[in-house]
């Protein structure tokens, strides 16, 4: 999935002409607390509500606070998980899109990638989860899919965590079915590290708890 297939068109833009109180008022009318400064499909940066109520002027124009003003973006054609990285390293509640020639398309927004995210690791199937540990060397999707697939269990999704400092991987997959010990049996008989394994309902309340952890991490 790209960036410009992540666009949510009900966010509108700011102009640089139009007052900082209308800012606010769409921010809250929206639920978001950046909203992207735009005139025809130039994209000027994005404004904060922050940067507002330190301004305490909301009779300003979004232009006059133009020092302040920043602009990370996607390219239209960026995937969705660089996407993801530019809303976690700037704390972002809504993604600008541009196209190729920098021109504005439009925007994504937190709840819009959160939800896609949750989609595309299956959160809403039903199942259960598996944490491997293992030396990168050792990592072969297809021999773990193998094993899945032996107990008559299927992947879902899966997805592989660094050690920091190390040659160790952390491999979590989702398979679907909500008994995986003959499935956790087999990957200790062929030597693998399980290091940890969730319910179905281990697993909702886990992501539940990730999920509210991202929300205030990014202050929305």
């Amino acid at each position: 999935m790209l960036a410009r297939d992540l666009i949510k068109y009900d966010v509108p833009p700011i102009k640089p002409y139009e007052s900082l109180e209308k800012a606010l008022n769409w921010m809250d009318e929206f639920r978001v607390s950046h909203l992207p400064v735009v005139d025809e499909d130039k994209y000027y940066g994005l404004v904060s509500d922050s940067l507002i109520y330190d301004s305490n002027q909301p009779n300003l124009a979004v232009s006059e606070l133009n020092l302040a003003l920043y602009r990370p973006f996607a390219l239209e054609n960026f995937h969705f998980y660089r996407v993801i990285q530019l809303l976690i390293e700037h704390k972002l509640s809504v993604v600008p899109v541009l196209d190729l020639d920098e021109k504005y398309l439009g925007v994504t927004t937190v709840s819009h990638l959160m939800n896609f995210l949750a989609k595309t690791a299956s959160f809403s199937e039903p199942g259960s989860v598996i944490v491997l540990e293992m030396n990168q060397f050792d990592y072969s999707l297809s021999q773990i899919s193998q094993i899945v697939e032996s107990n008559d269990a299927q992947i879902l999704s899966n997805y592989i965590t660094s050690v920091k400092d190390s040659k160790i991987l952390e491999i979590t997959i989702k398979v679907n079915r909500k008994n995986i010990e003959p499935i956790l049996q087999t990957f200790v008989r062929y030597d693998y590290t399980v290091k940890a394994s969730f319910s179905e309902n281990d697993f909702e309340l886990d992501m539940k708890n990730r999920y509210e952890g991202l929300m205030k991490y990014l202050n929305i």
